[in-house]
């Protein structure tokens, strides 16, 4: 975390050095408009010893085009504004009268003359689209921090969850919250006060949010590479210590992360410091972030094939024989289930052109999104809620508290004794673990086998039942 007090330490002792290019039409209309004060005071100076008519037309400045005087029955013609120009890139002049009443309106009207087309419905069309895209994301990212912060709360409360296997996921858990949480801080930086940020003093603050951001997407994209690896080497290596490399898992989860972004930012601050840092034209700094995320995601992609060949050949036993409708069956749940758990979805869009038509972008957007921001909802359904072995625990505490509350009722009813009552807990706690049910414990709780060596076999076995 010193690194981020680092980074806005940095931001906000040295000044932002350019401005944003959606703030050079603003910047331009300031210019002209000191110049055409400018202009006017000089020209007021130099016709002090004159005295003009009472009907002249003074100069002025409209707020868009700069007006010299003139006198009565003339007609003054000016250049299209300049902030204008630089939309369209059309030359064209506007005129104004000047008569004995004073200045006319000024003719054709400056979207008219300078080729501004004030009712571009293509526009409004991808305004519109954006919009019911970041509704979009915002609904999946939502659902999927409730779920998640559900499923974390669910695997912290029962001590028998307490293992390796599900302490990597509630780091995966945590990596997607941080995601739809920097997602909705960065929209509310660039979409509630866009203007504030982008065209006038945008604060080192606005900049950390986008690093904050940026962080939490790799970070995302590094803890999924993480579960790949637990699972491959779990599968690949008879004996295999998972708690002795558990902090070599949070090492890459969220200090590899940590190391990319710095690298960004530094190179960021150098070398394209321009507005909130939500831009990417440089895509030479952009593949410092973009680089490794690709490289994750092919490695996780070679990993999900790799056990995907171990599970068809692991499940190929002689049992199985003139059962090939359930082993495909089994083979092809756990395909379904490894692919939201690994992100091997991601693998449609690593390699997406950028310089594509217009449309195919926005179909790649919505579905990069849809997919994206749904996924941490998807996770938590399908490696909590429906997990057999989270099931098992929460029927057990139903259990053993419907057990309670009958006996405390029996208790209060029958006037039982004190020493009874102490009785009847025993036998609640007796008849809770007589009938405790037989989970089907999914990867890595097995590892307190007698034998390290099972560990492949079983974990093949558990990864094709669960959830």
């Amino acid at each position: 975390m010193w690194v981020f007090v680092f980074l806005v330490c940095l931001e906000f002792s040295i000044p932002v050095k350019a401005i944003p290019k959606e703030c050079e039409l603003q910047s331009i209309l300031i210019w002209e408009e000191e110049r055409c004060n400018e202009f006017l005071s000089q020209e007021k100076q130099n016709l002090s010893e004159v005295r003009l008519p009472q009907t002249e037309c003074q100069g002025m400045w409209d707020n868009l085009s700069c007006w010299p005087s003139s006198a009565i029955g003339k007609t003054v013609a000016v250049a299209c504004p300049k902030f204008i120009f630089a939309i369209t890139g059309k030359e064209g002049f506007v005129y104004r009268n000047c008569t004995s009443d004073g200045w006319s309106n000024s003719f054709p009207r400056h979207d008219v003359a300078c080729g501004l087309d004030t009712n571009n419905t293509i526009e409004d069309d991808k305004n519109t689209y954006y919009m019911n895209v970041k509704t979009m994301y915002t609904v999946g990212y939502g659902t999927s921090l409730v779920s998640l912060s559900i499923a974390i709360v669910i695997h912290c409360s029962f001590r028998k969850l307490h293992c390796t296997r599900n302490s990597i996921h509630i780091q995966l858990f945590m990596s997607f919250i941080l995601r739809a949480v920097s997602v909705f801080a960065k929209d509310r930086v660039l979409f509630a006060t866009e203007y504030i940020y982008h065209c006038n003093a945008y604060s080192a603050g606005c900049k950390f949010v986008m690093i904050f951001f940026q962080y939490c997407i790799i970070a995302n994209y590094s803890w999924l590479l993480v579960e790949g690896l637990y699972l491959h080497t779990l599968l690949i290596i008879s004996f295999f210590s998972e708690n002795k490399y558990f902090w070599c898992y949070i090492a890459l989860g969220w200090g590899s992360p940590l190391i990319i972004i710095t690298a960004w930012s530094i190179a960021r601050h150098l070398h394209e410091d321009i507005g909130c840092w939500d831009t990417n034209s440089n895509l030479g700094i952009w593949w410092i972030i973009k680089g490794p995320v690709i490289i994750s995601i092919f490695i996780n992609v070679l990993f999900f094939v790799s056990i995907i060949r171990i599970l068809v050949s692991k499940l190929k036993t002689p049992d199985a024989r003139g059962k090939e409708f359930n082993h495909y069956k089994r083979l092809a749940k756990s395909t379904l289930l490894l692919i939201p758990l690994f992100g091997v979805h991601y693998i449609l869009f690593a390699c997406f052109p950028d310089n594509v038509s217009s449309l195919t972008m926005e179909i790649r957007i919505f579905f990069e999104l849809a997919l994206g921001s749904f996924q941490g909802f998807v996770v938590a359904v399908l490696y909590c809620f429906l997990n057999s072995e989270v099931q098992c625990e929460i029927k057990r505490k139903w259990r053993r508290w419907k057990l309670k509350k009958h006996f405390k009722r029996e208790s209060r009813h029958s006037h039982i004794s004190t020493s009874t009552g102490g009785n009847g807990s025993t036998q609640v706690s007796l008849l809770t673990r007589e009938q405790r049910p037989v989970c089907v414990l999914p990867l890595g709780y097995e590892t307190t086998q007698a034998t390290q060596g099972k560990n492949s076999t079983a974990a093949v076995s558990t990864v094709s039942e669960e959830p």
